[in-house]
């Protein structure tokens, strides 16, 4: 007989009770480090308290109306996130797919209004992931994921992540934009070689295509910057992020230069739930606190000594361990063990972690993360690589 709960997730056997900070309690008074952080979404740890007292506080007065109504919360976020980036205009969602979804259509509709209607294909990455939808499955192309629900949406092409030859290969007539996560999260954590933003840059420059960012497992502070394109100084022309601009609350956005934005005039997309006050609330008490002064700052500090540490971890272990991956807070290791077995290992002992594509074992501590937990999260690592069957 089907669960109550659709079976769509193999869960794990941890009911969630409570959480404070970096760590999760559960029903039976099991306490856990929590090195997931919600899939990245839980940026400032759990409960908050700044976080807590601003939806506390929206959820008295109102939770929702519609965007037929100006909101000033909304217009506020909006705003703070185009002085903080390369944008000029944002559009408010429940999500990160919703986000992607839109960033493909802006593309779409920015060649047909610039005179270029052919234009309309998407190049995209192998190892990407955007969401779940149909359109984001394939532009992600993960045969995985999309088995049983095809035949996959037309209109994506994909190439080899970092590889320029092959993007610039991969132009034609018909395409319309290049579609990248910066760092790519599900599908390894990845991290391009230097240099890839940039030419990716000078491609869609050249090509007139528009350059699209998914930054939403690896924006809203995840690097120590408050986006990951950030530290090659490579904006795009639209962006969508989500997770952890919500602080857990659902909320996603896309966010576009007034160029890039051409053609989305009142009609063209919308959203029943998208900015409404309760998530913008949340939305801006998380930019309260990734924007004061030092905490992007401590948070490079951080990822530097997790990244140092996982190094050693590595070194340590070579017949468990291949390599460390990724930037910032967004860490991972290459595992020449089975990336889940281990993950199952850190759980029994009190840690809770991820696993990624290529057999990898992904960290995503939140970004509150102090010396203290990283030193405890590594000696249960260090216990438990010990502690495997040889």
């Amino acid at each position: 007989m089907i669960s109550a709960v659709m079976p769509t997730y193999g869960r794990w056997d941890v009911a969630v009770d409570r959480g404070e900070g970096p760590y999760l309690w559960a029903t039976d008074g099991r306490k856990f480090l929590d090195f997931t952080s919600g899939i990245g979404v839980t940026g400032l740890g759990h409960c908050h308290p700044h976080l807590v007292g601003a939806v506390t506080d929206q959820a008295k007065r109102l939770w929702h109306t519609s965007n037929l109504f100006r909101i000033p919360g909304q217009e506020r976020l909006a705003q703070r996130l185009v002085d903080s980036t390369f944008a000029d205009t944002v559009f408010f969602g429940n999500s990160g797919a919703e986000a992607c979804e839109l960033a493909l259509k802006i593309a779409r509709k920015y060649q047909s209004e610039t005179g270029h209607p052919e234009r309309w294909r998407i190049v995209a990455c192998e190892g990407s992931f955007h969401g779940r939808t149909l359109a984001t499955l394939a532009a992600a192309g993960n045969e995985a994921y999309l088995k049983g629900f095809g035949p996959a949406m037309d209109g994506f092409d994909h190439v080899a992540f970092g590889n320029l030859n092959e993007m610039r290969a991969a132009i034609g007539k018909e395409t319309a934009a290049i579609f990248v996560e910066p760092i790519q999260g599900e599908g390894g954590v990845r991290a391009p070689p230097v240099g890839y933003l940039k030419g990716l840059r000078e491609i869609a420059d050249e090509f007139g295509l528009l350059l699209v960012y998914d930054e939403v497992q690896c924006g809203m502070g995840r690097t120590g910057k408050l986006f990951a394109h950030e530290w090659e100084e490579v904006p795009p022309d639209v962006m969508a992020i989500a997770k952890a601009l919500g602080g857990g609350f659902p909320i996603g956005a896309c966010l576009a230069t007034e160029r890039a934005a051409t053609g989305m005039v009142a009609g063209t997309h919308g959203s029943t739930f998208g900015g409404n006050p309760l998530a913008v609330a949340a939305g801006n008490a998380v930019l309260d606190v990734m924007l004061a002064p030092g905490f992007l700052q401590r948070v490079d500090t951080m990822s530097k000594l997790l990244w140092g540490r996982l190094e050693a971890l590595v070194r340590s272990y070579p017949r468990l361990f291949a390599e460390p991956r990724g930037s910032g807070l967004l860490l991972g290791i290459r595992c020449i063990v089975p990336a889940a077995d281990f993950v199952s290992k850190l759980r029994q002992n009190g840690v809770l972690a991820l696993t990624a594509g290529e057999n990898v074992l992904r960290i995503l501590p939140p970004l509150i993360v102090g010396e203290g937990e990283i030193d405890e999260a590594l000696t249960v690592m260090h216990k438990v690589a010990a502690e495997w069957p040889t």
